[in-house]
């Protein structure tokens, strides 16, 4: 099953580095691993996707709690949430297939950004569903390059979970309210 962690950590040197090691010291594979600054420039917010089951979601969890610069850890997979990801896809495009590439474009919401006479760099932003559609109906053109940024992801509502203040991982899932998060793995 496909999990998604929110983790808000101290935005310094070096951060990115120990979450990801996390990862491959424990033989999981990041799907997906985006990285940004928050509303408060100390505090960036990583949405993480992983396959794991429920026991290794919750070891997962706990152990980002272990990490010295982690603030917060949300596994949002059973909560409301809005998802979104990002591509640039480049097709080939000649004169005759162009209107038909604009059309498909048009019917997925997605964006022109660049134009050449060989090729038409596509803009697309939507669930991962929505984006692998067009990539399938644009193949038959010859996609030439696309890149993903992975996804982004926040819970629905006007809950806010952004930590105030750097805390010690137990300390923050207490004062979080989450008992039954365990630290011994």
């Amino acid at each position: 099953m496909l999990n998604t962690f929110v983790v808000y950590v101290e935005n310094k040197p070096g951060v990115l580095t120990r979450v990801a090691s996390l990862f491959r010291r424990r033989a999981f594979n990041i799907d997906s691993l985006t990285v940004g600054r928050t509303e408060k420039p100390e505090v960036s917010r990583m949405t993480i996707t992983v396959d794991a089951d429920y026991d290794q979601a919750r070891r997962i969890e706990a152990n980002l709690y272990k990490l010295v610069n982690v603030l917060l850890v949300e596994n949002i997979t059973q909560e409301a949430a809005i998802v979104r990801d990002l591509a640039m896809i480049k097709v080939a495009a000649t004169h005759e297939a162009r209107s038909h590439v604009l059309e498909l474009a048009s019917v997925f919401r997605a964006r022109v950004v660049d134009v050449s006479p060989e090729s038409l760099t596509i803009e697309i932003t939507g669930a991962e569903d929505k984006i692998d559609g067009l990539l399938d109906v644009l193949r038959p053109y010859g996609v030439l390059e696309m890149v993903r940024t992975g996804i982004v992801a926040m819970r629905r509502g006007s809950k806010s979970s952004v930590p105030l203040a750097p805390v010690n991982g137990l300390a923050q899932a207490a004062a979080a309210g989450d008992e039954d998060v365990s630290c011994s793995v």
